[in-house]
């Protein structure tokens, strides 16, 4: 291992990872940092070359596998093989993977069968709900990584109470900060969002929901939307609904209607979600790294699931968990805007990309916890 200028490689595969790994991309830029970064493909977009250079000011990914859709074994297998192959060409010391899809599945994997060292950013999510195969990701990867960058205090006890040695730990902060403050500011100058959709000045809420979980079942999706539809009717707000083409499908297949108060629109790029996301009174989602960049954003969250891997967010009173049920929904969402909006944010100062990368490299003397 070389101990003095480690050549680092990023593995990423999805929107969230983009998004989240990007400010160590830039960090690895800033500091002449020997790196270089797979885009797995698992998520394919024909945008991916405009979020990389025209959105987020990123180069571009060093190799694209390719992956696609596909089955969980085909695709971690695809995977595994393309990301074995590079990190042998490449001479990578260490990996960084983020999160919990199959892209940091594979990665983790691949790295660990050769002399490469992992870091695991954002370990120590936990939702407790083992059906997910995003849980199943998170602990096998946790268990795996030589690094686990925790976001917070909360991910490093769930760490140590699987018996994971506390030297591996690093508490960071969450790269959603870092991303959050440094796309914030680029998202009021490049984004035109807010006038397109003529919300200037306008009440409004936003909706997002893709999980399998929910967007599968045409019953607990009917619900869902029913829901948010009593919501946007007794508190008199409508609800632009970014949605994925996962849920269109199964709105067209499942022959479900939108309701009234549910207007939707084409996914979102991230600048322009982000800017939707700051001008909005309430959110609805069942996405993960909304909760955060909802909590960020100082905008009430209710959560359309009956668990979340981000409880720090319910601890600070800037999320609730309300399920699928119409009802539950309606009566979270009313206690949410009643609230005061001045919760602290758990994740940090903005800085974890900049520690995330002291560790790595060496660089021991700036190994200084950023909370």
């Amino acid at each position: 291992m070389n101990t003095k200028q480690p050549h680092i490689t990023i593995i990423l595969g999805t929107r969230p990872e983009i998004i989240k790994l990007a400010p160590i991309i830039r960090t690895c830029e800033n500091r002449g940092i020997s790196y270089s970064v797979i885009h797995t493909g698992q998520h394919y977009s024909e945008n991916l070359n405009e979020v990389f250079f025209d959105q987020l000011e990123l180069p571009q990914p060093d190799y694209n596998l390719g992956v696609g859709s596909a089955s969980h074994g085909k695709q971690t297998g695809e995977m595994i093989i393309g990301i074995e192959e590079i990190l042998l060409e490449e001479d990578t010391d260490v990996v960084l993977v983020q999160g919990d899809t199959n892209s940091v599945l594979a990665g983790t994997v691949a790295a660990t069968k050769l002399d490469c060292e992992v870091g695991h950013v954002e370990a120590g999510l936990r939702s407790f709900d083992r059906d997910m195969p995003e849980e199943k990701n998170r602990v096998i990867a946790d268990h795996t990584a030589d690094y686990l960058f925790a976001p917070t205090e909360q991910s490093k006890e769930f760490l140590l109470e699987e018996g994971l040695p506390e030297e591996r730990i690093f508490v960071t902060g969450n790269t959603v900060v870092d991303a959050v403050q440094q796309n914030r500011e680029l998202a009021t100058i490049k984004s035109s969002v807010i006038e397109d959709f003529s919300l200037t000045n306008t009440t409004y809420g936003l909706l997002t929901a893709h999980r399998a979980e929910n967007v599968d079942n045409k019953e607990k999706f009917e619900k869902l939307l029913e829901g948010v539809e009593k919501v946007g009717s007794e508190l008199d707000i409508e609800f632009l609904y970014p949605i994925h083409p996962r849920a269109r499908g199964r709105v067209n297949a499942f022959n479900l209607s939108m309701p009234e108060h549910i207007k939707t629109i084409p996914s979102q790029d991230y600048i322009d979600f982000i800017r939707l996301q700051s001008g909005a009174d309430l959110i609805l989602t069942d996405s993960g790294g909304v909760q955060e960049e909802a909590c960020i954003l100082g905008v009430p969250c209710v959560t359309l699931r009956e668990n979340t891997e981000r409880p720090e967010t319910l601890d600070v009173g800037a999320n609730v968990l309300a399920g699928t049920s119409p009802q539950s929904i309606l009566d979270r969402a009313t206690e949410m805007v009643e609230l005061d909006e001045n919760w602290q944010n758990p994740f940090g100062n903005g800085d974890a990309a900049q520690y995330i990368i002291n560790c790595v490299s060496r660089e021991a003397t700036l190994i200084e916890t950023p909370l």
